[in-house]
């Protein structure tokens, strides 16, 4: 089931379905320590001696306020005649979750409506030996193990306190938890439980005929009884609405730090755009981590969850935030993964937010020979991705750490992992961590994060190193020409192995991840083996039905609809036929279609704006998991490259200069650039 919306502040993450049941709560690292587990936190109304919990009774309506990381969400109970419209925010500096409701009584006479808010929590990802009790000092709920402490409290407009609160235990010698204690509307005040235990309070209101009044709840975590306690102090010092208004204050002011001509593109990309930027705030770590996603249902897949840190989804994340004007995010990133790196220049799998190693599928040996059980793309797009931020920023001291660590080291690996017998990349996972091989994406980001090496080695002065970066990726370019194009099919392959044998196996399978052979240099994007490979994408992946959209491969089967089809379509896949066709656009009519490519993708978005993984090619509903930071990112990208083509077409024709304020680096550092690659291109003797 999606998140439709997550708000949080790098540390403390909450994340809602589509029944605006928070149904995820990690801290202190996003992505790590998940509380709730996908179980869930009910939000209940009692009037009239009718309870209703918010679900599939109301009509639901969730969105965020504009340019923002707050909540608007509309709630209507017809029977009830109840109306209510919340806030949900993480304060942008403390550690504290609030809600505003406002509740309006939509009958002609006076009720008391009665609030009730259930925490379910599993603390650190498990409900053994949790403990809730009342703490008399704060009249609020806590919750705790451990060094995770929770803390939850409520007020009326007028009125500090709770009404009515329980806690009890759940899921134990049949009990289901104290949340059912609320559905008379009345709690039974127990004030402790431990083991496995939940809790349950309520906030009265008395709201007259067609009026409205105002309660707020609140949820502060910290690492101890005193950190929550001021926490609860603070809220109830600011005030709840202060709080939530300088949170949204924060993030509109965020949000436009930077002004990219949003106003040359259709309304509803600009719009996507900057929550995309917001969204991406969210799946990120204080620590530098970038996480994949952060939606537990996905466990029902494969008993795991996409809330771990993949240095290639990283590093394309960072660069789109590198080129939106957000570096700091970025460096953080860069930070992180010079400190994972194996001492040997690669990178695993994927890691934790706190920077351990996490579980992999990937063995270390097969079939009884040894292997590295990496994705090489992963190692060479952190290279391309750090180039191309200090091109933009130029922050010569933050690089200056990372030059040996991690640039040296990585491209010092990628020029040993060389295939001997084809001179290409040696086998390593594929980026969606299905098949082993040499793959036709790694050789693309292999050559591009050979060449930010050889830049960066010569910007340092190291020019003897920097010749044999070249050197290396110009023959990876030759190896590319001479093995992965197929002439007799006119394409590009997905992937060649060796059997047993000693026999080349070539994989013609169409995949969207060709992409990778012009996106990091390998190939120029008009290369007519570049245009045939994507005409043939586009005939064989585009699904053919009312919903569209670009399948990542043929026959893919993660999450598969409909055997007719080749595959579910992906944000992803079809941003990158979007980068294609921008790429090639000479004027301003041949980016029309990139634009209906990327009104396509905010067309598809939840109402809040979130993207999924996927999108169902029958219904064009959400699949898999969401949000998905990638798929963020990639939206970011691709409306950037869209810019830059739109500032070298719209030019004033009396003065010649461009009408569209965009960041674009044309002095040295490109001219370095461009002078390396027609090196590179200078040394193979395949063109």
């Amino acid at each position: 089931m999606p998140r439709d919306i997550p708000v949080g502040n790098g540390h403390f993450l909450l994340c809602f379905d589509h029944n605006y049941c928070i149904r995820d709560i990690y801290f202190p690292h996003v992505g790590q320590e998940n509380h709730v587990m996908g179980d869930y936190f009910r939000f209940g109304v009692w009037v009239d001696n009718q309870f209703s919990w918010v679900g599939p009774d109301w009509k639901i309506d969730i969105r965020y306020m504009p340019d923002t990381i707050v909540s608007e969400v509309s709630l209507y109970n017809e029977k009830m005649a109840i109306l209510m419209t919340c806030r949900d925010a993480v304060d942008f500096h403390e550690n504290i979750y609030l809600r505003e409701i406002t509740v309006e009584n939509m009958s002609n006479s006076q009720r008391e409506i009665r609030l009730f808010f259930t925490h379910n929590l599993d603390i650190s990802g498990n409900n053994v030996g949790d403990t809730a009790t009342y703490d008399p000092k704060t009249g609020g709920i806590i919750h705790y193990k451990g060094s995770r402490f929770f803390l939850a409290n409520g007020k009326t407009e007028n009125l500090e306190g709770l009404d009515q609160f329980a806690v009890g235990q759940k899921n134990i010698n049949g009990k289901l938890g104290a949340y059912k204690d609320a559905e008379d509307g009345m709690l039974s005040g127990n004030s402790i439980a431990q083991g496995s235990v939940d809790s349950v309070f309520a906030l009265h209101l008395t709201v007259d005929a067609t009026s409205s009044d105002k309660a707020y709840y609140w949820l502060s975590a910290g690492t101890n009884w005193d950190e929550v306690r001021r926490l609860d102090s603070i809220v109830k010092y600011k005030q709840p609405a202060t709080l939530i208004k300088r949170t949204t204050d924060y993030w509109k002011l965020w949000v436009h730090k930077e002004t990219p001509s949003l106003e040359f593109l259709p309304d509803k990309i600009g719009e996507l755009y900057r929550r995309s930027l917001l969204v991406l705030n969210t799946q990120i770590d204080w620590n530098g981590g970038i996480i994949a996603a952060n939606d537990t249902d996905v466990v029902a897949f494969n008993r795991d969850t996409y809330s771990y840190i993949w240095p290639r989804d990283g590093a394309l994340v960072a660069n789109a935030l590198d080129n939106a004007g957000y570096p700091v995010i970025s460096q953080r990133f860069y930070n992180f993964a010079s400190k994972v790196i194996e001492k040997d220049g690669y990178f695993l799998h994927k890691y934790n937010p706190d920077g351990t190693l996490a579980s992999s599928w990937h063995p270390w040996t097969s079939n009884g020979v040894d292997q590295l059980p990496i994705q090489e793309d992963e190692t060479a797009l952190v290279l391309w991705a750090l180039w191309n931020h200090f091109v933009i920023y130029r922050d010569i001291e933050f690089i200056k750490p990372l030059y040996r660590p991690l640039v040296k080291q990585a491209a010092d690996f990628m020029c040993e992992y060389i295939d001997k017998d084809t001179g290409l990349p040696a086998p390593s996972y594929d980026l969606w961590e299905e098949r082993r091989g040499i793959l036709s994406f790694t050789t693309g980001t292999v050559f591009g994060g050979l060449t930010a090496a050889s830049l960066f080695c010569t910007v340092f002065g190291e020019e003897e190193r920097a010749s044999r970066y070249r050197q290396v990726a110009s023959g990876i370019r030759d190896a590319a020409s001479r093995y992965l194009w197929q002439e007799d099919l006119n394409q590009f392959c997905r992937m060649i192995n060796r059997d047993e044998k000693g026999n080349v196996e070539i994989d013609n399978n169409c995949d969207a991840s060709l992409w990778g052979l012009f996106a990091f240099g390998l190939y120029d994007v008009d290369d007519k083996r570049i245009v045939a490979t994507m005409k043939k994408l586009r005939e064989k992946l585009w699904v053919k039905t009312d919903v569209g959209g670009m399948a990542r491969y043929e026959d893919d089967y993660y999450h598969k609809i409909s055997e007719k089809l080749p595959g579910n379509p992906w944000f992803i896949c079809t941003l990158w036929l979007a980068d294609y066709l921008t790429g090639l656009a000479k004027n301003e009519d041949e980016l029309a279609e990139p634009l209906q490519i990327m009104e396509w993708v905010a067309d598809h978005a939840l109402p809040s704006g979130v993207l999924a993984e996927q999108v169902n090619p029958l219904t064009g509903e959400p699949l898999s998991v969401s949000p998905l930071t990638w798929s963020h990112a990639t939206f970011v990208a691709s409306t950037q490259k869209i810019l830059r083509v739109l500032e070298k077409l719209k030019t004033c024709n009396k003065c010649g200069l461009s009408k569209i304020e965009h960041r674009h680096n044309s002095d040295w550092l490109s001219k370095l650039y461009k002078e390396a690659c027609d090196e590179i291109h200078g040394i193979c003797s395949i063109k």
